[in-house]
């Protein structure tokens, strides 16, 4: 058994209590007497999802982000988080850490509630975990299940500066900054989840690339996603260094890291936030591409795979 999506299949049979949604989405929700809680946990790991060497303050930044991304596609408003952190030799790295961690937990307003701690054997990857738990909105909280046919897809923000940060990054180049920013700062859309969650048909948030994440909301919904690569919003950032042809937009999606929330609307609905319409929803299975009107072969490769 081999790769994440086979290991993931054979979870399904454990999970199954309604509230594990069968693990198509990336949270888990569980009724309570008051609402809905929902349930993530996200782990990173060094030469896998942080470079050696990164800032320990970026590196706990990111893990909360990533985790609370979960909640925004939810639709969800923060409770509270907890950390597993593997300790090693070096006091400054942890302090480091903690004061990335605090800045995060002080700007996204989410309180720490407990964890645990592990001491690492000598020379092992840091690997760091987080579960973050939220309140579901009074519609509860969205899935990637629900599109249907004749749905519009949309998409919030800019797509494609993260990755364009990390190659700057794996470089050891310092600019463009913003584009260094968006990969060791992402800003989950907590706010644009909440108001979206009673609207949309469906909701996941784009970690792995937009390409990649497209087709899982696809096959989670049983439906055909056609996406005009043309329409998928760049940042003037990104242009000026990578360009706005085809292969700096195919770059672009599936590069993953955008932390951006991908939905689907009823033809004709106009979203409470801002964001842009990239393609629709039809009958079928699978994802589709464009650019300019004419047909694209998908990629060989639609984003990052575990």
């Amino acid at each position: 058994m081999t790769g994440e999506s086979r290991f993931i299949d054979a979870l399904r049979a454990l999970a199954v209590d309604p509230s594990a949604r069968g693990l198509a989405d990336d949270c888990a929700v569980l009724p309570d007497m008051r609402g809905a809680l929902v349930l993530t946990h996200d782990m990173i790991v060094e030469g896998v999802h942080f470079l050696k060497g990164a800032d320990p303050a970026d590196i706990a930044w990111r893990l909360v982000a990533v985790n609370l991304s979960d909640l925004a596609a939810a639709g969800a408003t923060p409770v509270g988080v907890l950390l597993g952190y593997s300790l090693a030799d070096s006091d400054k790295w942890d302090t480091r850490f903690v004061e990335g961690l605090g800045a995060a937990l002080h700007h996204f307003a989410v309180p720490l509630l407990g964890g645990d701690t592990v001491r690492m054997p000598q020379g092992a990857a840091r690997a760091f975990g987080l579960t973050a738990i939220g309140k579901a909105g009074p519609n509860g909280a969205p899935s990637r299940a629900g599109a249907k046919p004749g749905d519009i897809v949309w998409v919030t923000g800019t797509i494609g500066d993260a990755g364009a940060g990390l190659a700057l990054a794996q470089l050891g180049q310092s600019e463009p900054a913003a584009l260094l920013t968006a990969h060791n700062r992402p800003q989950p859309k907590l706010t644009e989840g909440q108001a979206l969650g009673p609207q949309v048909s469906a909701m996941m948030d784009i970690s792995d690339g937009l390409l990649v994440d497209a087709r899982r909301m696809a096959e989670a919904s049983g439906v055909a996603l056609h996406i005009r690569l043309d329409a998928v919003p760049l940042s003037e950032a990104y242009k000026a260094h990578s360009g706005g042809g085809i292969e700096a937009r195919l770059a672009a999606a599936t590069a993953g890291d955008d932390y951006q929330l991908l939905f689907t609307l009823g033809e004709g609905l106009v979203p409470p936030v801002n964001a842009t319409a990239i393609g629709h929803v039809a009958d079928g299975t699978g994802l589709s591409l464009s650019f300019a009107g004419e047909a694209l072969p998908l990629p060989d490769r639609l984003g990052y795979q575990h």
